[in-house]
């Protein structure tokens, strides 16, 4: 797409030459319009002015003189219809024909004449309708020659105008180009014009988001890089380790243990990932139509074999489809998480449920409830914060304090709501995602 100047300079241009062209027709018009009305008047009038004379075959000299230049030829027939007068002579003349005015058509031409009858005598007045046409051209052409030659100033014009006008969204453009990629401050918004300051007001809007994004990835990154750093830091001691183990048993066990270092800082990564997909930034996620009951089959059935090796009684209760409009990969991993941290901090022995129902208002309902230790009241809000840890969980686990921060971005984004409480059937810990009928992200639920 070409400049916005050269667009509004040629539209401009343009109106104005059919304007031109429309204005020069329409005085054509209205000249060749009154050439008609007042040659018709000297038509009859001469006409009409001849009605006393005796012509015979003589020739009015005086006639001729004075009426030459608007081309007018008189012919007169006797009443047999023979011509016994011709003003001047042309190649091509109207013969004679009906009383009144008529228009003629001749080898050179339309004719107009006007024809009346006086004592035995016919009158016809003519003219070729070519010096009207002429004379209205050049009444147009005299009229508008004055704004023909002003052309080229009102193109000089037009296009100051239009610098002029866009000159502020100019100064808008060359103070975005002045900044720094981290000055991230709003635009001035006072002194705009009315047409400018939607497109600041868009910009300032962009600029904060871009600025939260922006502070939401370098808290996530220096999160993730303190985060990392102990891990990577472990398996590099285990490794030591394991090359100074004095006998085969010693770097036997020295090698378990950095297997399951490197299985941990594997986990930690996978979640780390799973988050930043889960960011506000990150691609939009596709809503439709999922089977909250589906994918917690799909779930268990997964992790089933990991809650076996635990030495856990994985089950679910899901009985009837409950449908929730949302991203299915998302609510995916929301349901796993729920109930990997389950496994992972839940002792040998303990049992871990899945329900899917309904609440009383009719709003989808996903419950993860565990036999674990569970978390302290106080703690509940502040374990969905990224890498957070409540007191007497950092010993024996796998734990990153990801799993939950990764479980609540997911049901902000569906607009569900996720409380944490403790197991209705003993100890341990409900984890409950309750899907209401509407929210920023949800459709509603069938």
């Amino acid at each position: 797409m070409g400049s916005i100047r050269k667009r509004l300079l040629v539209a401009l241009l343009a109106a104005v030459a059919v304007a031109a062209i429309a204005g020069s027709w329409l005085i054509y018009r209205n000249a060749l319009a009154e050439a008609d009305s007042f040659f018709d008047d000297e038509l009859r009038q001469i006409a009409m002015s001849l009605r006393d004379q005796d012509f015979g075959y003589a020739v009015p000299e005086a006639l001729r003189e004075a009426r030459v230049r608007y081309d007018f030829v008189v012919q007169v027939w006797s009443i047999e219809g023979r011509r016994i007068y011709l003003s001047q002579p042309h190649p091509t003349l109207p013969g004679l024909g009906q009383l009144g005015y008529a228009s003629t058509p001749t080898p050179e031409g339309n004719w107009r004449t006007f024809t009346v009858q006086m004592r035995g005598q016919v009158i016809q007045v003519s003219q070729p309708e070519k010096v009207r046409s002429r004379l209205a051209t050049s009444l147009a052409f005299r009229t508008l020659s004055p704004f023909m030659l002003v052309m080229p100033l009102l193109g000089i014009a037009a296009s100051l105008i239009t610098a002029w006008g866009l000159r502020p969204l100019e100064d808008v453009t060359r103070a975005i180009g002045k900044r720094d990629p981290q000055a991230l401050a709003p635009l001035p918004a006072a002194g705009h014009p009315a047409e400018i300051q939607p497109l600041v007001a868009s910009l300032n809007a962009l600029l904060d988001r871009l600025g939260t994004a922006l502070d939401a990835q370098r808290s996530f990154v220096a999160d993730a890089a303190h985060e990392l750093r102990t891990p990577l830091t472990a398996l590099k001691l285990q490794l030591q380790l394991a090359q100074r183990a004095p006998t085969d048993a010693d770097r036997e066990a020295a090698f378990e243990r950095l297997a399951a270092g490197i299985q941990r800082a594997a986990r930690l990564v996978e979640q780390l990932l799973t988050l930043a997909r889960q960011e506000p930034d990150a691609m939009a996620p596709r809503f439709a139509t999922a089977d909250l009951a589906e994918l917690a089959r799909s779930v268990v059935t997964d992790l089933h074999n990991i809650a076996v090796e635990r030495q856990l009684d994985l089950g679910i209760a899901a009985n009837a489809p409950v449908t929730v409009r949302g991203d299915a990969d998302g609510l995916r991993i929301l349901l796993a998480n729920l109930v990997d941290n389950a496994i992972h901090y839940t002792p040998p022995g303990g049992t871990i449920d899945v329900t899917v129902d309904r609440a009383a208002d009719g709003a989808a309902r996903l419950r993860v409830t565990d036999s674990g230790p569970g978390i302290p009241a106080e703690d509940r809000e502040r374990v969905f914060r990224r890498f957070y840890r409540a007191p007497g969980t950092g010993t024996g686990t796998e734990g990153s304090g990801l799993g939950l921060a990764i479980v609540k971005r997911i049901a902000d984004l569906h607009g569900a709501q996720v409380m944490l409480g403790d197991n209705p059937t003993g100890s341990g810990l409900a984890a409950t995602v309750t899907f209401a009928g509407s929210g920023s992200g949800a459709d509603g639920i069938s």
